[in-house]
């Protein structure tokens, strides 16, 4: 054990834990009476420099995402710089991710007309600003080159060059003719997940707890397909259409869990395998909203990976406690951000976060 090429990874991450922010803390933070008070608040905190260094620039919302997407992408470079040679592949292809976020949302916004700047601060950046990631393919520079693109079959023709091109040429057609972005999202989200699962393949030994923990996510987006699509009184076949392949969840199952007779009786079926989704049951029939579902999911699959994978410290498992700590913060903090700018109580922004729950 001693002689683990994780040792290294495990003693430069371990300390870095205590900089996370606290479960009272962020509960704290969601009774903030605005952006500007969670800003003050979180100026106590190691975000202090990020959103000072932006506030002569950006204000609101968008100074605090600017903010919280550095200290991310810092998180995300520490642990891909502590994995050992052999591990790099792996965590490189899991933060290929936000490449795929990054261009999914630059096809929407050409899709829908709508102007994208380099200046978007919900492109996840690696250089200090909002755009573009270190550990996928891509630079910076390659997505300011696909922003100044016309068109989304553009910006398709220009992905070829990256790896992408498979995946959403031969689509291109079907879009000219239906408008439908969806197929082409659907298909880039797939092809991530195809490769991320075949960099698990041949390893050392440690890579099965890292496929369940992908797993796992497989299981909570189709859990979610589901219920929006009961939720939304789809056919069945319209939802299998969009199904990711790859989770522990039968595709086979579907058909038998989409003759409930609606939501509520879908979470009945379907809490055999995720117990903790009828807690989102009181949000659903006081506010018609999917939420409470997706934060009963999402807890329930941190408490569960993180237990797992703190189990094996001197394994890729390090890695990706680490990383999943940094994701489960950001997106708890861009909860409250966001709650704060659309008028959600302190109640209501609580029952959505996942960190104090843990």
């Amino acid at each position: 054990m001693a002689g683990s090429p994780y040792a290294s990874a495990l003693g430069r991450l371990k300390v870095q834990l205590p900089e996370f922010l606290g479960k009272e803390f962020l509960l704290s933070l969601s009774q903030a009476k605005d952006t500007l008070d969670v800003a003050k608040t979180l100026e106590s905190t190691i975000y202090a420099s990020d959103i000072n260094a932006v506030a002569a620039t950006y204000h609101g919302a968008q100074r605090l995402e600017i903010a919280i997407n550095r200290m991310f992408i810092r998180r995300c470079r520490r642990a891909l710089d502590a994995a050992p040679f052999a591990g790099r592949p792996i965590v490189s292809a899991y933060l290929r991710r936000w490449d795929i976020q990054n261009i999914e949302l630059i096809l929407s916004s050409k899709a829908q007309g709508r102007p994208l700047t380099e200046e978007e601060t919900f492109l996840v950046s690696s250089r200090e600003i909002p755009a573009g990631l270190f550990a996928g393919a891509m630079t910076l520079d390659d997505f300011r080159r696909l922003l100044q693109e016309p068109t989304l079959e553009a910006v398709a023709q220009q992905l070829v060059r990256y790896g992408y091109g498979g995946v959403l040429l031969p689509r291109l057609d079907a879009y000219q003719q239906t408008k439908d972005i969806f197929p082409l999202l659907q298909a880039l989200d797939q092809d991530y997940y195809v490769r991320l699962l075949d960099s698990l393949k041949h390893f050392q030994g440690d890579e099965w707890g890292i496929r369940l923990f992908i797993q796992s996510e497989i299981d909570v987006r189709n859990a979610l397909l589901l219920l929006k699509g009961k939720d939304s009184d789809l056919p069945v076949d319209r939802v299998l259409e969009r199904w990711t392949e790859g989770g522990l969840l039968p595709k086979a199952q579907v058909q038998d869990l989409f003759t409930a007779r609606g939501v509520p009786e879908l979470v009945q079926g379907l809490a055999t395998r995720f117990p903790a989704l009828p807690e989102g049951l009181p949000t659903y029939q006081e506010h018609q909203s999917l939420t409470g579902f997706e934060a009963a999911l999402t807890r329930e699959r941190a408490v569960r990976e993180l237990k797992r994978m703190r189990a094996y410290p001197l394994s890729l498992s390090i890695l990706f406690t680490y990383l999943l700590h940094a994701e489960l913060e950001r997106t708890d903090l861009r909860r409250i951000v966001y709650g704060k700018q659309y008028g959600f109580t302190a109640s209501q922004l609580q029952e959505q976060l996942v960190v104090p729950r843990l």
